[in-house]
């Protein structure tokens, strides 16, 4: 199949799930804008325009096109794409790493189609997505498909420092409280021999410190057993985790002082000392919001 054909397709594919979803209403826009809409050219959209045309789901009407009929699954186009829950969970996923590997920074702008094409998913899921992380404050729709990212105060950061704090302490003892047998202790005594072993390559491998702090901070929430914990733990890793919006100025330095904070932190927890090992949580709390406090002065 060539290019041009594929892209077709799969154009046409997109535009029969934005009709079911009702995210494309009657009258269509016009073509200039379904062209912007879907990041192709007028071409392209006169193609699929026409396609649908023929298949009896739109009538021209004048210059326009109106939907006359809802698309059914003989409408489009076979696809190798995955399920729709797989592709929330890829989406999520290439969302995250664009921010951690700085693609997305406050005050960019992008769309939903082109986000769409570049992780190879539905625009419906990318909007859902989209929508459902707004409410985090840290990502504004400026029109329809369109999205900024946002910066965040130092207001903003402290409350969220609240909630990671309450959060966290809660989790910590609830693990200190869990049974011998099960298998999260085998887990932490892992992640505190990866921490040693890191401590001896830390001066160069620096960077691939966020991927272990997110795995203990994620082993550390695990234990309340509360599904409301990991949805906060989602804005928790884009914030602190993949380290948005932070200067890297110290980052070597910062990471090397968080490796001996976790590793006081998991000595403890595995000694069963609680009283220790929740000081050197609160201590490893602090010195990550006076980290970002200072980061966020920067920008501001």
């Amino acid at each position: 199949m060539s290019r041009s054909q594929n892209l077709r397709q799969n154009v046409t594919n997109q535009m029969l799930e934005g009709i079911s979803q009702r995210h494309i209403r009657s009258p269509l826009p016009p073509q200039a804008a379904l062209a912007e809409m879907f990041n192709i050219s007028r071409t392209t959209v006169r193609h699929t325009l026409q396609y649908l045309h023929q298949r009896g789901v739109l009538e021209k009407v004048g210059e326009t096109y109106v939907i006359v009929r809802d698309p059914t699954s003989e409408d489009g186009f076979t696809t190798l794409t995955p399920p729709i829950e797989q592709q929330a969970a890829l989406f999520e996923h290439a969302f995250f790493h664009l921010i951690n590997q700085r693609q997305l920074t406050p005050g960019d702008t992008f769309s939903e189609l082109q986000l769409a094409q570049q992780v190879k998913v539905s625009p419906v899921v990318v909007r859902e997505f989209l929508l459902r992380f707004m409410r985090y404050n840290l990502l504004e729709q400026v029109k329809r498909g369109q999205w900024r990212m946002k910066k965040f105060t130092q207001d903003y950061a402290e409350k969220l420092f609240e909630l990671r704090e309450m959060l966290e302490t809660h989790a910590l003892n609830r693990f200190l409280n869990l049974p011998t047998s099960d298998e999260r202790w085998i887990r932490a005594r892992d992640l505190l021999d990866r921490h040693r072993k890191m401590r001896d390559t830390i001066a160069s491998d620096y960077r691939r410190f966020a991927a272990l702090d997110k795995e203990m901070h994620s082993l550390i929430l695990s234990a309340a057993n509360n599904p409301f914990f990991n949805q906060s733990l989602e804005i928790i890793s884009v914030i602190f985790h993949s380290h948005y919006q932070w200067d890297e100025n110290d980052l070597k330095q910062r990471n090397i002082v968080a490796l001996e904070e976790h590793m006081a932190i998991l000595t403890a927890l595995i000694g069963r000392q609680d009283v220790d090992a929740l000081c050197a949580l609160h201590n490893h709390l602090a010195t990550a919001k006076s980290s970002m406090v200072r980061s966020i002065s920067q920008y501001n």
